[in-house]
Order: C-alpha cells, then sequence, then structure tokens
C-alpha cells in the first residue's frame, strides 16, 4: 500500500518544542494501524513542518509521505509500541550499517598495516621537552603521525581532517563543507585554475574544493600513505582527471616559481617547524596577484603559559596532533607579512556571531563526551567508553586482529582530542585562525 497524498490528522494545540512532543495513541481515538504508522513517520523519520491552521479550534498537521508498505495485514496484532519500536529500527538502520561498515573497513586496514610500529619512535620525538629538537626533525615527526593516525582519522572523522562550526540545523558533513567553500571563496578563482592544497591529508578538501569551483587543483602531503589513499579515493570519485596528491614537503615545494593561481591549506601549516619557512615557499610558487588563503591552529590571547592547566592543553594538542610547537595568533600573522604577503585579512572565525551560531554547536562539540553510541565521535569520550577502548584495542592486538601499536596510538589521539576541547572550552587555542594573504603583482 503506497502513501503518496497528504495525510491530515487532527492533534492538540502545538507545543513549545517538538522535543517534548510525543504522539500517544490517546490523542487519536480512532485511529487504526495505517493512520498511526503515518503519524509516527512523519514525526519520527520525515522531519515535517508543522503547519498548525485554526478550523473548528483544532490544529491539524499536514505531511506529505512517500512511503511504501507492502500492506497492513503483515501487522494484523500491530500497535503503537511495535509499530514504533519497527519504525526506529528503519531509521537507525542506515546510519547503522554505515557505522558498521566504515568499521570493518577500518578494521581490515589496520589488520594489513606495517605502520604502527613507529607509534614507539613517535613518543621518543615528542618526549623532547625542546621545541627545537622536534622541530629538527620535523620530517620524522609529521610523517610518523600521518602513518598512525590517518586511519583512525577517516574512521572516526572523514576524509576532511578539519574542524568547523556547526551552524543551527546543519549535519556536521555540511558543516564541514561549508567552512571548505568558505575558504575557497577567499582564493577568487575561476573554472580551470591551478590550485595547490598545501598540505591535503587524504585529499578531501580538495576534492570538494574543486567541485565547488571546478578548478584543477594539486594536492600536497609529506605522507605517502595519504598519497595512495587520496589518489584512490579520486579515482573511485570520479575526479582523478582534475585532482591529484603528490607527496612532498612544504617546506621545499617541488613546482616552479610563479605556478599556481591560488594555493589553500586547512590546519596543516601548523606542522611547519618555521612558518616563514612554509609561507615563503608558497609565495615562491605563487602567480604574482594570486591569493593564498588558510586555516591554522594557534594560541589565543587567553592562553597563559604560567597556567599548568594551560601548558597540559598545549602540549597535549602537540603530542596528540603531530605538532612540533604551536605559536600564538600574532606570530602567524607576523610570519605570513614578513614572508613577502600582503595581509587582506587575519581574524579567528570560532569567535564569529550570529543567530545560526549561537543555536548551533561550537567546532570542538565533536570531541565532547557523549552518552549516545550515535554521537561519534564523542560517544569515545565518555568516562565508560575513554577507559574501555584501549582495552578493546589491546584485546585485538592479542588476537592479531590489529598490528602492535594500535592501542597507543589511539590513547595519543584520543589525548589529543581531549585537549583540543579542552583548548576550545577554554578559549585559549583555535584551530581556525583564518589568514588571507595576497601576491602583490610587482
Amino acid at each position: 500500500m503506497a502513501f503518496g497524498r497528504a495525510a491530515r490528522i487532527p492533534v492538540t494545540p502545538p507545543p513549545t518544542s517538538w522535543a517534548s512532543f510525543s504522539l500517544s495513541p490517546d490523542l487519536l481515538p480512532e485511529a487504526n494501524a495505517t493512520t498511526i504508522c503515518v503519524a509516527l513517520a512523519a514525526i519520527g523519520l520525515a522531519k515535517p513542518v508543522y503547519l498548525p491552521t485554526a478550523k473548528e479550534g483544532q490544529y491539524t498537521v499536514d505531511v506529505v509521505l512517500q512511503l511504501t508498505y507492502p500492506t497492513m495485514d503483515l501487522l494484523p496484532e500491530a500497535n503503537a509500541t511495535t509499530i514504533c519500536v519497527a519504525l526506529a529500527a528503519i531509521g537507525l538502520a542506515k546510519p547503522v550499517y554505515l557505522g558498521v561498515k566504515q568499521t570493518v573497513i577500518f578494521l581490515s586496514s589496520l589488520s594489513t598495516s606495517k605502520k604502527h610500529h613507529r607509534i614507539g619512535k613517535y613518543n621518543d620525538l615528542q618526549a623532547d621537552d625542546s621545541a627545537e629538537g622536534r622541530d629538527a626533525d620535523y620530517t620524522t615527526l609529521v610523517d610518523s603521525y600521518y602513518d598512525l593516525a590517518t586511519e583512525f582519522y577517516e574512521w572516526g572523522w572523514g576524509t576532511s581532517f578539519h574542524f568547523a562550526t556547526r551552524f543551527r540545523d546543519e549535519t556536521f558533513r555540511q558543516s564541514i563543507l561549508r567552512h571548505e567553500y568558505y575558504l575557497a571563496g577567499k582564493l577568487g578563482v575561476n573554472k580551470g585554475a591551478k590550485i595547490l592544497d598545501c598540505g591535503c591529508g587524504v585529499g578531501g578538501p580538495a576534492r570538494n574544493i574543486h567541485r565547488f569551483t571546478s578548478a584543477d587543483v594539486t594536492a600536497l602531503t609529506l605522507n605517502q600513505f595519504q598519497v595512495d589513499r587520496g589518489n584512490a579515493l579520486c579515482k573511485k570519485e570520479g575526479c582523478s582527471d582534475m585532482v591529484r596528491l603528490v607527496q612532498g614537503d612544504f617546506m621545499k615545494l617541488p613546482f616552479p616559481d610563479n605556478h599556481f593561481d591560488a594555493v589553500f591549506a586547512i590546519e596543516s601549516t601548523c606542522h611547519a617547524p618555521v612558518r616563514t619557512g612554509v609561507y615563503k615557499e608558497i609565495l615562491r610558487v605563487l602567480k604574482p596577484g594570486g591569493t593564498f588563503a588558510c586555516y591554522e591552529w594557534c594560541l589565543t590571547d587567553k592562553y597563559d603559559k604560567e597556567n599548568a592547566i594551560h601548558r597540559k592543553v598545549k602540549k597535549d594538542i602537540e603530542v596528540g596532533d603531530g605538532l612540533p610547537d604551536m605559536c600564538h595568533t600574532s606570530v602567524c600573522t607576523k610570519a605570513l607579512e614578513d614572508s613577502g604577503f600582503t595581509i587582506v585579512e587575519a581574524r579567528d572565525v570560532a569567535l564569529d556571531t550570529g543567530v545560526q551560531i549561537d543555536q548551533g554547536e561550537p567546532w570542538y562539540m565533536p570531541l565532547m563526551p557523549s552518552w549516545s553510541p550515535l554521537a561519534w565521535p564523542r560517544f569515545q569520550f565518555n568516562p565508560v567508553m575513554y577507559r574501555l577502548m584501549p582495552l578493546i584495542l589491546a584485546f585485538f592486538e592479542m588476537i592479531r586482529l590489529v598490528p602492535k601499536g594500535t592501542k597507543d596510538t589511539q590513547i595519543m589521539l584520543q589525548a589529543g582530542g581531549i585537549g583540543c576541547a579542552q583548548g576550545g572550552h577554554l578559549g585559549v587555542f583555535t584551530p581556525m585562525w583564518l589568514m588571507v594573504g595576497r601576491k602583490e603583482a610587482n
């Protein structure tokens, strides 16, 4: 039986918010299994817009449904409870299936990984309290980090390895895309322009910005595993002719002078041991009149180096996110100017305000604890899962489902996530210090 027409169901006047509204069979004294099914589907799955219309002192809900059922005779004994459970199961089936599928792919990839033995070397580098020591060996530090972290990132976050403020009514995916498109809009490029993504991960932003601008995008990363993975995704998504990942060091860009129309970097140049080094290289490969736009990881004015909590947050972020050292927003802006760029804009996007932002979620919310298994990755930060995940991975190591070192890698990344969340909550850290610089024509 197909329902393709508007269903008009008399109900009581609307409550203050849908969150407090629940459908009870008592509200539908004449309802049968069919009308209850329609009502539950409308409220639980279709996300209807409530359209109150005065008619003889009553209100109505107009809902257009496009749901198909073989026949209600299959539910001869159905009541509101069983139908609600069934509909909930249908509604959760897709996210559960996708989550299980992604986890199977993740575990399968880990089972053949040869990289997680590098956790010991990585921890040795981060154990050096001297930032100079980490800066000197930054290529090993960053390459080791992304060998360890890439599969975890893609599993828990997606293919765009960055944060984004979540506006009201946005999904996580929509917020990520908007954040990327906003930066792309700063570049001022036309169809067919040659763009460089400087520090690209597995190329999520590169592919998205290509689709947004129709530009030709070259994406560079230090890590060969990310190059291979990203190019496989480009081929899978049908954009390998316009988006390609290459291996290289952004402190020594493997491109000629004046080669790109625009360059962008999303939360990547924070891995540079010296900011002026990477910015000067970007200036060199950028055509005269071209624009460089980036989101930087920075300490804010609220950071107090005499505060032990602030120092721990800084260290946790550096260790958990593969950073040689973190600097203040002013240091980044000055480095960009000293490198030869004309500063067009420099500000903290995390401090933007507005109704949609104020009623949305801050960028660090995905790292805050949650008891809901569907709120991933927040679920892993609740007190139980925080202690349980290392034990689960240790067991997987013992039965050789995942390689040795996986547990330590997860602990490292978890500490980094907590550091970022604390830094955002305290306001001492931002992952979205926006800088836009122009290379003058002369």
